[in-house]
């Protein structure tokens, strides 16, 4: 479910551009719509979190996956920015929320041994771009024999598949219910989590891994094809991203099972930056396309094991999938603002040379703020 729900959300930045052209719009309407998609995404999952645990996992999760399909379908009508922002921003954003990570992440780090805890994570994390290896060539293709309306009701036929297969999780989810009793209620739970230091620190460097993952995603495609490089390249570049993702999150979840995980985080997102460095002040060609896409897949969903990691370690796991949807919709506020002011700055300045510097700025400055953090259970645990 999260390679098919993932893999037909990355693929919305092989639209920009034939989308753009098609109905004369400047690429500020579909990054607008993109970038609210992903606000109500980071919005919704935690009280999709909140819901699981009443509801349960399975029928949250069909729910979003329902909305998920209907707003691809009625992404394909649109004819009118509006209709583009309703379909594409609202009801898929909202569908996404409660079929996304964070709810996923909140069942499997219920259910898997606290040994092996992140690394499980990492694996539901390295799936979600996983589905970009299928999901990105097939659209690419479906772009170019058709058109963007027949790829997008396709997409939205894929999504659709979510519905049956979450019933299959309906076991898991009910052992996951079962396994983590409640001992505070949801209220006591977010007071609990504002009121640390190193949860705030958590939702400031999730919002600046949101900025810069999701302005590479929507806008790294056109970014190619401005510098004169094949059209191909940019698919290329995501496919990159999504294959070295697997391996990166993955780690990042071994890594954060044996060593301090915010350490990793820091170390994560310095690396992070200097590739964003190397390939702004580098000429843009097919090889370093290749470094770049490469590297910034080997960091692009890694923080969301150590994340969620941190969580658990310092609130427990029975509020981690609501605790983290809410760390995550700063993730999706930063999403927000890199994809839409990404396509305002080239709408104002015909260059992205503007907002790489900014995400340069933002990630030496989250890279250090995660040294400080209070990673230790807090004092109900302790007792407990």
């Amino acid at each position: 479910m999260v390679m098919i729900a993932y893999g037909t959300r990355q693929s919305f930045g092989l639209y920009m551009r034939p989308m753009s052209v098609d109905m004369g719009w400047g690429r500020e309407v579909l990054s607008v719509a993109l970038a609210t998609q992903n606000l109500l995404m980071g919005a919704g999952a935690a009280f999709a979190g909140a819901l699981a645990t009443r509801w349960g996992a399975a029928k949250t999760i069909a729910i979003g996956g329902g909305l998920y399909a209907s707003g691809l379908f009625f992404m394909s009508q649109s004819t009118t920015p509006e209709a583009l922002f309703i379909s594409s921003g609202i009801l898929s954003g909202l569908g996404l929320s409660a079929c996304g990570v964070p709810l996923m992440a909140g069942v499997v780090g219920q259910i898997a041994p606290e040994r092996v805890r992140t690394t499980w994570v990492g694996l539901i994390t390295g799936a979600a771009t996983g589905g970009q290896l299928v999901m990105l060539p097939f659209t690419q293709y479906l772009l170019g024999a058709y058109d963007w309306v027949f790829a997008t009701l396709v997409m939205s036929v894929c999504v659709a598949m979510i519905l049956p297969i979450a019933l299959g999780i309906s076991g898991a989810s009910k052992a996951a219910t079962r396994l983590t009793p409640e001992t505070q209620s949801i209220r006591d739970a977010l007071r609990e989590a504002s009121r640390h230091r190193g949860y705030l620190i958590l939702l400031l460097g999730f919002y600046v891994c949101g900025f810069q993952v999701n302005f590479i995603g929507s806008h790294l495609p056109a970014h190619i094809v401005d510098a004169g490089v094949a059209a191909r390249w940019g698919a290329i570049a995501l496919m990159l991203v999504a294959f070295f993702n697997m391996i990166g999150s993955w780690g990042c979840g071994w890594i954060g099972d044996r060593y301090r995980k915010k350490y990793a985080l820091s170390i994560l997102y310095t690396f992070r930056t200097l590739l964003i460095v190397g390939f702004l002040v580098l000429p843009v060609t097919s090889w370093t396309i290749v470094i770049f896409s490469a590297g910034v897949g080997l960091t692009w969903l890694g923080t969301l094991p150590l994340v969620s990691g941190i969580i658990v370690d310092v609130f427990g796991v029975r509020y981690m999938a609501m605790l983290f949807g809410v760390v995550y919709f700063s993730h999706q506020l930063g999403a927000f603002t890199g994809i839409w002011l990404g396509g305002h700055i080239f709408d104002t300045t015909g260059s992205y040379d503007a907002i790489w510097l900014i995400a340069i700025l933002l990630g030496v400055a989250t890279a250090i703020i995660h040294l400080p953090i209070d990673d230790r259970p807090v004092a109900r645990l302790v007792k407990a």
